[in-house]
């Protein structure tokens, strides 16, 4: 593997240390990535601050490297994806997929338009609302999208004029490293800057004095660190955190027309989705059926290292979440549950777990109130509709959900009963970026995408132009006769 480096100030930054990145295929290290010292946290904090003084200043300047940076991911996608795939674990089809979505994310943003406005306009005065950029943001970005939602970030943040410090997961800093290395001549010094480190360099990012706000995606246990850190220099905050999306479906849904969109949406990247269905609901009359459906797909699906031919599953990302769906899966099985495929850890090197069907098994057992984030999902019964919707709704989660049937309108007003940021009909991961994107409950603060997620990265300011020629305001008027 080639050397990686930090981009700080528009140019590669030097470290003396450095620490190992495990490609989860094999469990061994194959290659290092650089350890950020607190100095060096401090240059990128202070090159944004200042980048951020010009970068305000020029839309258009800021519109055109959006859609330069785009190109270069398009032009050096099989580079970035074999980086990728040899870090998180995807399939190399999926890693060049992420890389494609990142760039169409860029395009999107390079296009968007906040605008200004108009709330008076009269005699009296010309009122507008405007959004004015932050300054400096600092995005911390998880391992299982890494350049996906990392970009999710970067396109409007530097779009609405700030400047950005990020920090990539340990397990997966190199794509994100390598594509900050090939995004460096089309920006101004400053204006993007990456580094990388653990646990210690997020805390002292939260903690610094110069960002004025973070963009967070990772788990509930963090993101209630990062608020908290935020707190104490009232910094602004969106937080996408974790999820466990009910899938409920109705007594008129088809299971052989359904199984492949569940299953999909459930087994996609390895189960490693924040929104991905966590837990479906199934009536009884169709369980047998929809468990079978699923169980069959589960075990055909061809599972390997993200080089091999073919795969569609890679291994799961990182020991400590391997050792996580392991526990799940085991405590579900000895409370009663049965593996209708699946059920156990490969026997092969690296993170690789079998696809496992659940049945059997109700709300109260881990793997069903918990986020397992892996490669086993739980089918639960239900008799009654109104229970299930309750029994989806009753989490401190509440990032998406899906209702699957034959009748739209009424999957819609099931679907629209569920206490989450996102209801999908038929559908599941139906993500795009003209569409917001958020949590309820514990799930998160604030939207990422369209023209909400760009307005996160804006304060909002009325300026006001009076029309009365006297320069008093109407308050001031009254005082003054």
């Amino acid at each position: 593997m080639a050397e990686f480096t930090m981009t700080v100030d528009g140019v590669a930054a030097a470290t003396e240390e450095s620490f190992g990145v495990r490609n989860p295929a094999t469990g061994d290290v194959f290659a290092t990535a650089p350890q950020c010292t607190r100095a060096q946290l401090d240059a990128a904090m202070d090159a944004a601050a200042k980048a951020a003084r010009d970068w305000r200043n020029d839309e258009d300047q800021r519109r055109e490297c959006l859609r330069q940076m785009a190109a270069v991911l398009l032009a050096n996608i099989s580079e970035i994806a074999t980086t990728l795939t040899a870090e998180q674990g995807k399939p190399l089809a999926d890693a060049n997929v992420e890389v494609f979505g990142s760039s169409v994310w860029l395009q999107y943003f390079a296009e968007a338009e906040l605008g200004r406005q108009v709330i008076q306009d009269d005699d009296q005065a010309l009122v507008e609302v405007v959004h004015r950029p932050l300054g400096v943001v600092a995005a911390i970005t998880p391992w299982n999208f890494p350049l996906t939602l990392a970009f999710w970030k970067i396109a409007p943040a530097l779009l609405a004029g700030n400047t950005m410090v990020l920090k990539p997961s340990p397990y997966t800093p190199l794509s994100t490293l390598q594509a900050a290395e090939l995004l460096r001549p089309l920006l101004p010094p400053g204006v993007l800057n990456v580094v990388s480190g653990g646990d210690e360099l997020g805390a002292w990012m939260t903690g610094h004095p110069v960002p004025r706000k973070i963009s967070f995606t990772g788990s509930i246990a963090t993101g209630k660190k990062v608020a908290a850190a935020a707190a104490s220099d009232l910094k602004r905050v969106t937080l996408e955190l974790g999820g466990n999306d009910p899938a409920i479906v109705l007594d008129d849904a088809d299971p052989a027309a359904i199984a492949a969109g569940l299953f999909g949406s459930a087994f996609a990247n390895c189960g490693q989705i924040c929104s991905a269905v966590k837990r479906v609901y199934v009536p009884e009359a169709l369980y047998d059926d929809v468990v079978a459906a699923l169980a069959e797909r589960a075990a055909a699906v061809r599972v390997g290292a993200g080089t091999e031919p073919d795969v569609k599953l890679g291994p799961i990302n990182n020991e400590p979440q391997f050792e996580r769906v392991k526990e799940l899966v085991a405590d579900a099985l000895a409370g009663g549950a049965t593996a209708v495929t699946g059920g156990e850890p490969m026997d092969r090197p690296g993170y690789f777990f079998e696809p496992t069907i659940l049945a059997g098994l109700s709300d109260g057992t881990r793997i069903v109130d918990e986020e397992q984030f892996g490669p086993a999902l739980p089918v639960i019964t239900y008799r009654d509709l109104d229970e299930a919707v309750e029994r989806a709704n009753a989490t401190h989660f509440g990032l998406s959900g899906s209702v699957w049937g034959a009748d739209e309108e009424r999957a819609a007003q099931v679907a629209g009963r569920l206490e989450c940021g996102t209801a999908w009909v038929n559908v599941h991961l139906a993500l795009a970026p003209h569409q917001p994107f958020g949590g309820f409950k514990w799930s998160g603060l604030g939207v990422e995408n369209g023209p909400w997620g760009l307005a996160e990265f804006t304060e909002i300011q009325a300026l006001h132009r009076s029309r009365t020629g006297t320069g008093l305001s109407p308050i001031a008027a009254m005082t003054a006769t």
